[in-house]
C-alpha cells in the first residue's frame, strides 16, 4: 500500500486485487457530511460552469449595496460643510446620532414585515418590495431641497431604512438558496462584498460633489443612492425563484427544472440535483410556519431552533461591534482625533478605504470554504483587537479632544497622524477579509428554510441594535473621552472571539439541509468540527466512514 499527501488529504492506494469486496482507491479526511462529499466526488462542480447563474446572483448582490452606500454616505456627508449647515448638525455629538439613526429606526420598524414579505411573495418579491421602498425614500430626501424641510428628509431616511430592512434580508436568502451547494460559501460571501462597492460609489459621489458649491455638493451623492435598488426593482421579476420556495409551495416540477438548469448544467440526473431534491423531500415542511405570516413558532420550537437563532443573532450583532462603526459612520470625527482634518482630505481617505475593502473582502470570500466559517470568525476578532492597539498608541500621543486648540492640533507630529491612518487601513483590511463575507453568509445559512425569512428579521433587528448603539454611543464617546473610545473596542473584540470559540459551529462541507444533524446533536460545536475518514472506491463511491476526531479551531 502506498500513502502520500495531497492538499491535506491522506491518499492510500490499495493493491489487493479482488481480495476485498470493495477495493479502496483512496482515503480522504474531511469535515462535512458524506452525501455532500459523495456528490462532490462523482460530479465535480465547475465554478464558472454556469455564467448565467453568476449573472443572476449579481442582481441579488445589489441588495447588499444599500447598507454600504448609506454607511459611507453619512461618513462623508458629515464632513461636508454645506450639508452640516443645511441641517444644523456637527460630525459628532447627539445631533449627528439622531440624523444617522433615523435610517436604523426605519430598519427596526420593518422587522415584523420582513418574514411575511419574503415568505408570502417569494425571495424575488421581497427584493422588489424593499428596492421600490428605497427608491421612494431617496426621492423624498432629494425633494427636500424645494422646501428645506428637515422633517421630510428624516421621513425619507426612515422609509429608506424600512426598505433596506426588507431588501437586506431578502437578498442573502435568495443568493444562499439559488447558489450551487459546492460554492454556496464563496457566492454568499461575495454577496457582502457589494457592501464596500456601495460604499465606494457613495464616497466617490461625495468626493465628486465637493467640486460643486452649496447644496448640490450633497444632493449628488444622496440622489445616486437610487442606482442599486433601482437595478433590483427593475430586474427582480426576471430572475428564477428560489427552488426551495417553489418546492414548499407545491411547485416541485419548477424547482427541479431550476436545479437541473443551474446546478446540473441541464442534466436532470446530476448528482447535485438528485441530492438536493432528496433533501428537500426529507427536510422541507410543506405546511410549515413560513406559510403563515403571523407564525414565529419555528424559531423557538426546540433547542436546535433556538441555538440556530442565537448563532444568527450573535454574528449579526458582533459584526457591528468590532469597531467598524467608527470607520464608516464617524470616520470624520475619528480622523479629527488624530489631527487629520479637512473635508477633501477626509473624503479622500474614505474613498481609498472603500477601494481596499472591496479587494480584501473578495479575497476573504474566496477563502471561506478553505479556512472555514468558525476559525474565520474567531481569528478576525483577535486580529482586530491588535489593530485597535495599533490605533490607541499614536492616538493617545496626539491626545486631541474638543478642548484642544487649533494651534495644538497643528503642532501634532505628522508621523503620529500617519501612524493612526496606517492602522485604520490595516484594521479595514483585516475586517474586510474576515468579517465582511461572514456578515451575510453565516446568519442566513445557519437557519433552516422554515425559519430563514423570519429569522433574518431577527438578524436585521440585532444588526440594527448594534448600529444604533454605535450611532448614539460612539459620537458621544468621541466627544467625551476621545481616543479612549478605541480601548473599549479593543477589549470587546477579544470577548467576541472567546464567545465564538465556545458557541459557534462550523457550517462548511454540508448542504443547507444537512446542517440539521449538527444542531440536533448534543454539542453542535463538537459535531461540526468532527473529522471523518472516507474510504472511496474506484467509481467514486464512499464505501466506509470512520470518525477520527475533531479539528480544534475548525481548520481542515
Amino acid at each position: 500500500m502506498t500513502t502520500y499527501q495531497e492538499k491535506g488529504s491522506n491518499i492510500e492506494v490499495e493493491d489487493h486485487g479482488l481480495e476485498k469486496k470493495h477495493a479502496v482507491a483512496e482515503t480522504k479526511t474531511v469535515i462535512g457530511d458524506e452525501a455532500f462529499q459523495q456528490a462532490y466526488l462523482k460530479d465535480p462542480p465547475k465554478f464558472f460552469g454556469s455564467p448565467l447563474l453568476i449573472l443572476i446572483s449579481l442582481v441579488g448582490f445589489c441588495c447588499s449595496t444599500t447598507n454600504g452606500y448609506d454607511g459611507s454616505l453619512f461618513g462623508t456627508l458629515l464632513a461636508n460643510d454645506s450639508f452640516k449647515a443645511f441641517f444644523g448638525v456637527a460630525n459628532k455629538g447627539i445631533e449627528a446620532g439622531i440624523v444617522t439613526a433615523m435610517y436604523q429606526i426605519g430598519s427596526v420598524v420593518a422587522i415584523p414585515f420582513i418574514g411575511p414579505a419574503i415568505d408570502t411573495w417569494g425571495r424575488r418579491g421581497g427584493m422588489f418590495i424593499g428596492g421600490l421602498t428605497i427608491v421612494i425614500g431617496v426621492i423624498i430626501q432629494v425633494t427636500t431641497i424645494n422646501n428645506a424641510s428637515v422633517g421630510q428628509f428624516m421621513g425619507g431616511r426612515f422609509l429608506l431604512g424600512f426598505g433596506v430592512g426588507i431588501i437586506g434580508a431578502a437578498g442573502p436568502c435568495y443568493v444562499v438558496e439559488i447558489s450551487h451547494p459546492a460554492y454556496r460559501g464563496i457566492m454568499t460571501g461575495l454577496y457582502n462584498v457589494m457592501w464596500p462597492v456601495g460604499a465606494l460609489v457613495a464616497s466617490g459621489a461625495a468626493r465628486g460633489g465637493l467640486n460643486y458649491s452649496g447644496n448640490t455638493s450633497w444632493l449628488i451623492p444622496v440622489g445616486i443612492q437610487l442606482m442599486f435598488p433601482g437595478i433590483v426593482t427593475i430586474f427582480a421579476w426576471l430572475l428564477p425563484e428560489s427552488p426551495r420556495w417553489l418546492y414548499t409551495r407545491g411547485r416541485q416540477s419548477e424547482a427541479a427544472a431550476i436545479l437541473a438548469k443551474y446546478h446540473g448544467h441541464g442534466n436532470a440526473d446530476s448528482e447535485w440535483v438528485k441530492l438536493q431534491l432528496s433533501e428537500y423531500e426529507q427536510h422541507l415542511e410543506m405546511d410549515g410556519a413560513d406559510k403563515r405570516w403571523w407564525d414565529y413558532r419555528a424559531l423557538f420550537r426546540n433547542k436546535a431552533s433556538m441555538y440556530r437563532l442565537m448563532c444568527n443573532c450573535l454574528v449579526s450583532l458582533f459584526g457591528q461591534w468590532a469597531g467598524n462603526g467608527i470607520v464608516s459612520y464617524y470616520l470624520s470625527a475619528f480622523l479629527d482625533t488624530a489631527g487629520i482634518r479637512g473635508s477633501v482630505t477626509q473624503t479622500n481617505v474614505q474613498l481609498g478605504m472603500n477601494a481596499i475593502q472591496i479587494i480584501f473582502a473578495s479575497l476573504g470570500a474566496s477563502f471561506v470554504d478553505k479556512i472555514g466559517r468558525r476559525p474565520m470568525l474567531i481569528w478576525v476578532n483577535v486580529v482586530c483587537c491588535f489593530c485597535w492597539i495599533g490605533v490607541i498608541v499614536p492616538s493617545s500621543i496626539a491626545n486631541i479632544t474638543d478642548t484642544t486648540s487649533e494651534e495644538q492640533q497643528a503642532a501634532v507630529n505628522p508621523s503620529v497622524s500617519k501612524a493612526v491612518l496606517a492602522w485604520v487601513y490595516i484594521f479595514q483590511i483585516c475586517y474586510s477579509f474576515g468579517w465582511t463575507p461572514m456578515q451575510a453568509l453565516y446568519p442566513v445559512e445557519v437557519l433552516s428554510f422554515e425559519m430563514r425569512a423570519k429569522g433574518m428579521g431577527f438578524s436585521s433587528l440585532f444588526t440594527s441594535i448594534g448600529l444604533l448603539a454605535n450611532q448614539f454611543g460612539v459620537p458621544v464617546a468621541l466627544t467625551n473621552i476621545a481616543w479612549k473610545t478605541y480601548i473599549v473596542f479593543c477589549i470587546w473584540c477579544m470577548v467576541q472571539a472567546a464567545i465564538f470559540f465556545f458557541i459557534i459551529p462550523e457550517t462548511k462541507g454540508r448542504t443547507l439541509e444537512e446542517l440539521d444533524d449538527i444542531f440536533h446533536s448534543p454539542s453542535p460545536v463538537k459535531a461540526s468540527i468532527e473529522k471523518k475518514k472516507l474510504e472511496v472506491d474506484a467509481n467514486a463511491n464512499i464505501v466506509h466512514v470512520d470518525v477520527v476526531g475533531q479539528s480544534g479551531s475548525g481548520f481542515a
